[in-house]
């Protein structure tokens, strides 16, 4: 073997390196420049004292240097209230891996920082899915091993977050991480070995109710706690702001009240507690209450964003739900960032957002917080608006380009045609659909292209194109010893680049799915849905005792196709890609309001009905159906819309 093989036979051993990634670093060592730092971390090994094994855990730095970044498409700028600081408080639809992987870059580029200047975010507070329905059996058969497969999923999904997560801290940032009893254990371990176990603070108890729903089913102890680990980036020097609370009634029976300023708050949370002190949870009937699965109280989240940031610092919540962090840190004056890969999340968020004037006010819980929210941006990231995309000015439609398929945006000439930037090591060159706009791409464009740079360039070349601009069906067209890849817009990422497959964020088909944990890779395009239903008035199924004069509209959907792009054909049922339908019972024209959801698995029990009560509509309806995928199809309808009879 000769020096230089040897050379890549090391480098490849040390980690699973592309062909492309091992050229440019023998390159860079053999011209005697630095490596980037993502190559130095990739390239040394270090041995922890103790770590958490399991199957598929991945290197932090592989993590980080393999993660996709998606770009983020602006959908909607929802102008209420007065912008801070030339900052816009954002909601992310999308993968939060791929999103976070974003956010490092903008921190890195300077564009994610607090109102006082410091890069990076000051506080993290994550409700990430508890993987309820992976028990362990207990048993040997096959299933029990495949719960513990999917447990071990679980807790590597959250460690690749929380990898990002803590590049993302400002320096004296910290993050709250809250799990249930299942999990915390394995997590507290892991994040001792991703933060260091010198930064973990406090493990926060908090009891979830004086009455336990869990006290009817329970056949031992009765369970009435989830947990919170607080870790910081710093451990001697973070933002806190100690908490205090009125004394308890008990205390007079403990010899009287003492003076001063309060009860510092423990780490034992909701137990000396009285709704009108401080609540701590969401009952039923509460003004906050949205209707999600998981919600967590204002009270709750209020408690770590007042003590572990101030006014005016970035407040981050990657598995967002139903808004409570989004909602809090407003109310508390702090910039905020929400990410949820669940359509249903990003309506419900919206809608309490838009609405947030009307609920309690957190000082005063019996008085309304009385005003609009700040500005904000809902954002794509991995499912695009293709039309939208085309429609943009050239340099912001090649910056979306370079970004969707993680090319370095570094302008660059080769025999005098002017290149766009690098994948890797190899250039890349954006094709001008707007200024040739009856120009295709044909295998002559590439014989044209290679008589100038054949000579010049190495292995491989990229060209990014619409795909309705290049004629032939190859990935690449292979030209003495180079290969010109061509990376159609819109087309799922070539395998042979990234060398993973590409899936979909899954939405949920029924409640109990809302907070499945789905790993996305890669991105898509709309494809919007085919919807086919009759619209009608019927009676109610259930006799209404109070008013005998009532009648139901009914949407009875009978045709629901997904379109799918794909490069293994995907045959689906008809209605077997519906998730869910949601509706705007009072639809001003301009924003969606999110009032009902249905869930397909409901509507299937119901063959395929959407019923409510006609008095419901005010005005305009607007209907929205959800495919698995994420795709909608809307539509707006007035009563007499529904102009069909049920047939006796």
């Amino acid at each position: 073997m000769g020096e230089g093989e040897e050379g890549k036979a090391r480098v490849t051993a040390m980690r699973k390196l592309s062909e492309q990634e091992i050229e440019r670093i023998m390159g860079l060592l053999t011209d005697g420049k630095p490596l980037p730092e993502d190559y130095k971390a990739s390239l040394f090994d270090t041995k922890k004292e103790y770590e958490l094994i399991y199957a598929g855990k991945e290197r932090e730095e592989d993590i980080l240097a393999d993660t996709m970044a998606v770009p983020l498409q602006a959908v909607k700028t929802f102008r209420n209230g007065k912008q801070a600081n030339g900052w816009m408080n954002m909601l992310i639809f999308g993968d939060n891996l791929q999103v976070l992987k974003t956010l490092l870059l903008m921190k890195r580029e300077g564009k994610l920082k607090n109102a006082d200047g410091t890069p990076g975010v000051r506080l993290v507070y994550i409700d990430p899915p508890f993987a309820t329905r992976q028990e362990f059996r207990g048993s040997q058969d096959q299933k029990a091993y495949q719960d513990k497969i999917a447990g071990a999923n679980f807790i590597e999904f959250l460690r690749k977050r929380l990898v990002f997560l803590r590049e993302l801290l400002s320096e004296d940032g910290s993050i709250y991480i809250h799990l249930d009893w299942k999990k915390a254990h394995y997590a507290k371990v892991m994040a001792d070995e991703i933060f260091g176990e010198e930064r973990f603070q406090r493990e926060i108890i908090w009891r979830i109710g004086w009455i336990s729903g869990y006290k009817s089913v329970a056949n031992n102890w009765i369970r009435n706690h989830e947990t919170l680990l607080f870790y910081v980036r710093d451990p001697n020097n973070f933002v806190f702001n100690k908490k205090y609370i009125p004394y308890p009634p008990e205390y007079e029976r403990w010899g009287g009240r003492p003076t001063g300023q309060g009860y510092p708050i423990e780490d034992m949370w909701g137990v000396f507690e009285r709704e009108g002190v401080t609540s701590l949870q969401v009952v039923s009937f509460s003004s906050e209450n949205t209707g999600y699965p998981t919600q967590k109280p204002e009270g709750l989240v209020k408690r770590t964003v007042e003590a572990s940031s101030n006014p005016g610092d970035l407040v981050l919540d990657c598995f967002t739900g139903s808004g409570t962090t989004q909602a809090v840190a407003e109310k508390s004056g702090r910039q905020w960032i929400g990410v949820d890969c669940g359509k249903l999340a990003i309506y419900t968020i919206q809608k309490r957002l838009l609405n947030i004037a009307e609920s309690k006010d957190p000082e005063n819980p019996k008085k309304k917080y009385g005003k609009p929210c700040k500005p904000f941006a809902l954002y794509n990231a991995g499912l695009y608006d293709y039309k939208m995309i085309k429609e943009l000015p050239w340099e912001q439609y090649r910056d979306f380009a370079l970004k969707l398929f993680q090319c370095r945006d570094e302008r660059h000439e080769i025999s005098k045609i002017e290149l766009d930037g690098y994948l890797g090591a190899d250039s890349v060159i954006v094709f001008n659909y707007q200024k040739h706009k009856n120009a295709v791409m044909d295998k002559s464009f590439i014989e044209d292209l290679h008589k100038y740079l054949g000579h010049k360039i190495g292995k491989r070349f990229f060209i990014i194109a619409p795909a309705a601009s290049v004629q032939f069906l190859e990935d690449y067209i292979e030209k003495g010893k180079t290969k010109y890849f061509i990376l159609r817009i819109p087309y799922s990422i070539i395998e042979e680049i990234h060398n993973r497959g590409f899936t979909k964020i899954k939405q949920p088909v029924s409640e109990m799915d809302v907070n499945d944990t789905v790993d996305a890779v890669g991105f898509d395009f709309i494809q919007v849905p085919t919807v086919e239903c009759k619209y009608l008035i019927d009676k109610p199924k259930k006799a209404d005792l109070f008013n005998q004069n009532t009648k139901e509209c009914v949407i009875k959907i009978e045709k629901f196709e997904s379109k799918v792009i794909s490069r293994k054909p995907l045959e689906f049922a008809n209605l077997e890609t519906l998730s869910m339908v949601m509706l705007d019972y009072d639809f001003d024209g301009e924003v969606f309001d999110l009032d009902e959801v249905f869930y397909a698995e409901e509507l299937k029990k119901n063959g395929y009905e959407v019923r409510f009560t006609e008095d419901k509509v005010k005005g305009q309806i607007m209907i929205i159906y959800i495919d698995i995928f994420g795709n909608e199809k809307r539509e707006a309808k007035t009563l007499s819309g529904f102009n069909g009879r049920r047939k006796k």
